[in-house]
């Protein structure tokens, strides 16, 4: 409960500190500090399904997930959190909660016709990075890798057009990260502390934003490129290490930031250096499938480092160059706080606790607590770099998601799990989280 407070302070901080920056010098570009919220009380057509789920995951969660079969677990975990985060979006309706957010003026379906011809578009992609270039690309197109974009572009082509597919593509496959997280939990500790950490991972207060922005769906891949690296060296597969391999090549092509990935896929290394030392080619099988999406696309005529270095430029052309720095170094842990929650703060705590006595405290949980304290740290790295000033509630979905998994040492599930839903409702239905 201390460090549940201790998290509530430092969003209140957050709050009242930006209120006054943001009133007195207009620099922080945000219209609820810490979050790019506004504040717009409703209720719509998701509400009163949205409570149902959220009660009925409360009072039922915590007992089905400690009873259902493993291979009935993970699809009823995948489906909940979908319809948490579907119901979630759809308080705003579905034209502005879904099919309208992917097609703002800074969001990746503006540009889909300039992508007819897309090796030509691959090739002048960083000719449109700068603000002051000509033709500069929307915001999120020009901040992130284009495999981003392509996604986008792809299901155009095969006729899943505008932006009601994109939004349900994004939640879609947003919601199956949950699942790659319960795998990973599971190889890599056990089963016990996966099925505790499922409830907490399908009530997530990221739902809030996993329906509203692609960082859904770079999360979810994040996600399964860890998942498969932990069947790889727990099972001894080089065709799993090679999958991992190449979807992590993809994370990194989908999010300049998503790098920092590597520490959660190096935790996973760690903990299974037993399966690599017995299969040696495991790493090679890595690497191999890491290589091929780099390759292709620099074949393809992008040049990741380039775009890397323009955006950088351009970051500080924007508002990521007003915005300050000694203020967003620490309200960026408020926002985390907001995305997953009182119960994962009071859940690092216990991580803290476990790692202190791991000579002595159960090896399961020592495992679980260095595989969420590699998450965290790239979290850390992440707000440090000061490439990542704001808007972190939905940038660092693909870490957050790890911290829930660290609600597995809770006691009490319901209660936490209560607090959880209630943040989500609250911040759903009184702000609205627009991009």
């Amino acid at each position: 409960m201390y460090a549940a407070g201790a998290a509530a302070l430092l969003v209140a901080a957050a709050v009242l500190a930006g209120r006054r920056i943001e009133d007195a010098d207009r620099t922080l570009f945000v219209d609820w500090p810490p979050l790019l919220a506004s504040w717009a009380p409703h209720t719509g057509p998701g509400t009163p399904a949205a409570v149902l789920i959220a009660i009925g995951t409360v009072a039922y969660g915590p007992v089905l997930a400690a009873r259902l079969p493993w291979r009935a677990l993970l699809p009823a975990a995948w489906g909940t959190a979908m319809a948490w985060i579907l119901c979630l979006a759809l308080v705003d309706g579905w034209h502005r909660g879904i099919a309208r957010r992917l097609t703002t003026r800074h969001e990746y379906l503006r540009v889909i016709d300039r992508f007819d011809d897309i090796p030509a578009a691959l090739r002048g992609f960083t000719g449109h990075i700068l603000l002051d270039s000509p033709d500069n690309w929307p915001a999120h197109v020009a901040g992130h890798p284009p495999a981003a974009t392509l996604t986008f572009v792809l299901l155009d082509r095969i006729g899943l057009r505008g932006g009601g597919w994109a939004g349900m593509w994004c939640i879609t496959v947003g919601a199956t990260a949950c699942v790659a997280v319960l795998i990973t939990v599971r190889a890599l500790a056990d089963e016990a502390l996966a099925r505790r950490a499922a409830p907490f991972l399908v009530l997530a207060p990221a739902a809030v934003w996993m329906g509203t922005s692609a960082d859904a769906y770079f999360a979810a891949v994040a996600a399964w490129a860890v998942a498969l690296l932990a069947l790889a060296v727990t099972r001894g597969s080089p065709g799993w290490a090679g999958a991992s391999g190449l979807l992590l090549g993809v994370t990194c092509y989908l999010s300049y930031g998503l790098t920092l990935v590597a520490l959660t896929a190096a935790a996973v290394l760690v903990l299974g250096r037993r399966g690599i030392r017995e299969r040696p080619v495991l790493p090679v099988a890595l690497l191999a499938g890491l290589a091929v999406v780099p390759t292709l696309f620099t074949l393809a005529g992008f040049d990741w480092w380039e775009a890397y270095r323009l955006l950088v430029t351009r970051y500080g052309q924007g508002a990521g160059g007003i915005r300050p720095y000694g203020y967003w170094v620490w309200a960026n842990l408020a926002c985390a706080v907001l995305v997953t929650g009182p119960a994962t703060a009071a859940g690092l705590r216990r991580t803290g606790a476990a790692l202190v006595r791991h000579r002595t405290g159960p090896r399961a949980e020592v495992r679980l607590a260095f595989l969420v304290c590699a998450a965290l740290a790239a979290l850390l790295v992440a707000d440090l770099s000061g490439m990542s000033k704001a808007e972190t509630e939905r940038i660092w979905l693909p870490f957050a998601l790890w911290l829930l998994a660290a609600c597995a040492f809770l006691d009490r599930p319901r209660l936490w799990l209560a607090a959880q839903a209630l943040l989500a409702l609250l911040l759903n239905h009184l702000l609205f989280t627009g991009w």
